[in-house]
């Protein structure tokens, strides 16, 4: 059977939380629960480091702005632990070339990551936080049900992460403008500030004021 279908399942969760990706499969593969889990996933200081990570990452995950800032940081490492838990799974079934399942999870990562950050810079334009704490909770717990549905019936869990994927994008687009404006808003109020405070400072002397 094709990996293909885990594949895009793990890349949609790892553009999501790529810590708790490489965590939950670490755990299956060790455990027994699945045996498509390559070894090098199941090593213990690989799962104590990605333990670690996902606790730091579901702290700031759901704090404002911090989770923004957390998001740019990993523009780069959530799309490469997509594209490398792909490249993994395809080793270890044989079924399909490392470099096709490594561009399709890291393809579908990096997508599912603008969603997600996308939509949190929109959520920051609300002034309370409880917004975060709900979207990073409900994030967290789809991605653990997801991939571990995946585990049973690939095809359908990769169905569904199509469907949340697309639907993502779509809702991504409508906030697009919303984003622009909380972004000038901030330009424009920083600017203020700066302005203010330039105003409040006292006038600089005459260079005649201390000649006699």
């Amino acid at each position: 059977m094709s990996v293909l279908p885990l594949v895009f399942t793990s890349g949609w969760a790892s553009g999501i939380n790529a810590y708790a990706v490489v965590l939950l499969l670490g755990l299956f593969g060790a455990t027994g629960l699945s045996d498509d889990v390559p070894e090098s996933l199941q090593r213990p200081e690989i799962l104590v480091t990605v333990g670690v990570l996902f606790l730091c990452e579901a702290v700031a995950d759901k704090i404002p702005y911090i989770d923004s800032v957390w998001d740019s940081v990993h523009t780069v490492i959530r799309p490469a632990a997509g594209a490398w838990v792909g490249a993994l799974l395809a080793g270890q079934s044989g079924s399909v070339s490392d470099l096709t399942a490594g561009l399709i999870g890291g393809s579908t990562a990096l997508a599912s990551h603008t969603v997600k950050a996308g939509t949190r810079m929109a959520i920051n334009t609300s002034p309370e936080p409880f917004s975060n704490f709900v979207m990073s909770t409900a994030e967290d717990l789809g991605v653990a049900g997801l991939l571990t549905f995946a585990m049973f019936h690939p095809v359908a869990a990769a169905s569904i992460a199509g469907v949340l994927l697309s639907s993502g994008l779509v809702v991504l687009c409508f906030l697009v403008s919303r984003i622009r404006r909380f972004l000038r808003r901030r330009t424009q109020r920083r600017e203020e500030r700066r302005m203010a405070s330039a105003a409040e400072q006292p006038p600089g002397r005459a260079p005649w004021a201390d000649r006699d």
